[in-house]
Formats: structure tokens, sequence, C-alpha cells
């Protein structure tokens, strides 16, 4: 995805779920730093927006995403891209995060008023999934200086209470085994 698909599905999101304080929680959200042409392959790959609200405590505004503009809707099938409504207390983040928020001025996307996940809060929700494509993401981040090790390890450090010693030990070992590669 690029900055204009990305900028197309937030206008559409806005819209749809009648908010424009539209946030982008995926690994979109690295086009919020960066264009797509300063960006590894890895990190613009996905043709989905991971996209939510700050304000949205039943889940109506990601549900009505989701159904306008999500997979397989007439969206998707006519752009090739397609929003994925996210409620963001699904999302696991480091202490801190809604004030590491980066707000550019994108007035494509208007009316969203868009704000995107600092880079290493986002690496560091990747590296919590866990899953391969999210360890490809980190890494390529990693690999081309968008994100830091030690600021990962300082966010990974500030995971809140209810995050399980299992999930921050494996986080700690990959931050580790990037740093040993590097020797």
């Amino acid at each position: 995805m690029n900055r204009t698909q990305l900028a197309h599905v937030l206008r559409s999101a806005s819209r749809i779920a009648g908010d424009n304080n539209v946030l982008v929680v995926g690994s979109q959200a690295i086009l919020g730093v960066r264009d797509e042409d300063e960006l590894p392959a890895e990190a613009t790959a996905s043709m989905e927006a991971d996209i939510a609200f700050l304000e949205d405590a039943d889940r109506s505004k990601a549900d009505e995403v989701e159904g306008g503009i999500g997979e397989f809707s007439p969206f998707h099938e006519e752009f090739g891209y397609y929003a994925e409504g996210i409620h963001i207390d699904t999302i696991v983040l480091p202490d801190g995060w809604k004030e590491r928020l980066i707000r550019p001025k994108l007035a494509d996307a208007e009316p969203a008023e868009a704000a995107f996940l600092d880079p290493h809060d986002l690496v560091v929700s990747k590296l919590a999934a866990g899953r391969t494509k999210d360890l490809a993401f980190a890494l390529a981040l990693v690999e081309v200086g968008l994100v830091d090790l030690d600021v990962l390890l300082d966010r990974i450090y500030a995971m809140p209470a209810g995050v399980h010693q299992s999930v921050i030990d494996r986080m700690i070992g990959w931050v580790d085994a990037m740093r040993n590669t590097g020797d």
C-alpha cells in the first residue's frame, strides 16, 4: 500500500464511522513517518490498513469500517486494498503510546485527521503478536535503521502489567538476537 491508497482508506473510514480521528495501527502506520519509496518492500507489502478509533468503546465504528470497506467488500474488489476495523483494546502496546502518536498533515486524507503509531510502538506491537509476517516487518525496519534496538527494549520494559511474562521474554530475546547478528 502507498500513501495515496492509505489516504483513500482514511477518507472513507472517517466518513463511514462519522469520526475524523482515525488511528492507523497496523504495518501501514509506518506511512505516517515515511513515504513508501523510503521504505523496504516488507513495510508496504500489505494491501490492508488496520484502522481504529480512540473513541469506540462498543466497537461499532470499527465494525462499520470493516463492513463498508473491509476485505471482500465492493471497495476492496474495486481498488485492490481495504481496511480492517480494529478495536484498540486488541493491540498490545507499551505504556505511553498515546503521547507518542504521530499526526502528519495528509491533505488527501481529509476529512480524516489521521494519527499513526510511533515506529517503535508499532514494532513492539508486531513483536508482541509474534507472527512470521510481523517479525519480518520488524526486522526490515531494524535493518534500514528506522527503529533503534535500545528504544525497542525500553518500550518492551514499558509493557502493561497484563502482558504475560513469556511474551515479554520472547520480545527481549528477539531484540537480543538482532543485537548478536549485528556483531
